[in-house]
């Protein structure tokens, strides 16, 4: 396959579902990927899938590939998300006021049920990679650590609502600040495994780990804050 049309690459027709895409990516992953051990192992080829995929992967993304409007891979979302965070919270910190009992109270409702939900994701990824290890291209292997991730993508989520269900008090505008940015690794780093998943390409796993290990550090940064103001 020479052709540079990405529908072409990925084997499928203009009007795949997003699904068949998905489905007809992870196939040619498998098939064309170099640690695959299969004749069909190519190098060049697997760029080209990844290439193909990024694009049509993406909705808006394919959208505007239809119309011969293909935007760049965008770089510069994490650190966008790291301005606004920095923005958010020293507006907060400045806004509210809040009393002793204000922060006994998110400290009990918010934080600490996002510490263990987090927790939660976090201490399982080794686990899972060891047992994954044992062949990373066995389906069955593979559906398990799946599973895993689509848990940690659930677990995620609630402790974003738990986040966001009630403003936090000035006092604890550090605390929360370090909470935010930890999710936010916690997301980067859970799609970094979903892209694994898909490619089976170990640099998505070594990252997912790296941002998983930074967002442990902050949690405990977290914590220790938190047992601070607890014991104030």
């Amino acid at each position: 396959m020479t052709s540079t049309n990405h529908y072409h690459i990925l084997e499928v027709s203009q009007s795949a579902t997003q699904a068949e895409i998905k489905q007809a990516y992870r196939r040619l992953a498998k098939r064309f990927h170099p640690d695959s051990r299969q004749e069909t192992a190519n190098h060049e080829q697997i760029i080209r899938i990844n290439a193909a995929y990024e694009v049509l992967g993406d909705p808006q993304r394919r959208h505007s590939y239809d119309q011969q409007l293909i935007p760049n891979y965008p770089s510069a979302r994490r650190q966008q998300r790291t301005a606004q965070a920095q923005s958010y919270y020293y507006s907060r910190r400045a806004a509210e006021e809040a009393s002793v009992g204000l922060i006994d109270q998110w400290l009990k409702t918010v934080y600490r049920p996002i510490e263990r939900l987090i927790f939660h994701v976090l201490n399982r990824l080794n686990e899972q990679i060891d047992a994954l290890a044992a062949d990373p291209f066995d389906d069955q292997l593979m559906a398990v650590f799946q599973d895993y991730v689509r848990c940690s993508r659930h677990d995620l989520q609630q402790a974003k609502q738990i986040f966001s269900s009630q403003p936090n008090p000035p006092k604890l505008a550090k605390i929360a600040a370090i909470v935010y940015y930890c999710l936010n690794h916690v997301a980067d780093g859970i799609e970094e495994l979903e892209w694994f998943c898909c490619n089976y390409d170990d640099s998505h796993l070594h990252t997912g780990q790296e941002l998983f290990r930074i967002s442990h550090r902050l949690l405990k940064e977290a914590h220790n804050n938190a047992e601070l103001m607890v014991n104030r």
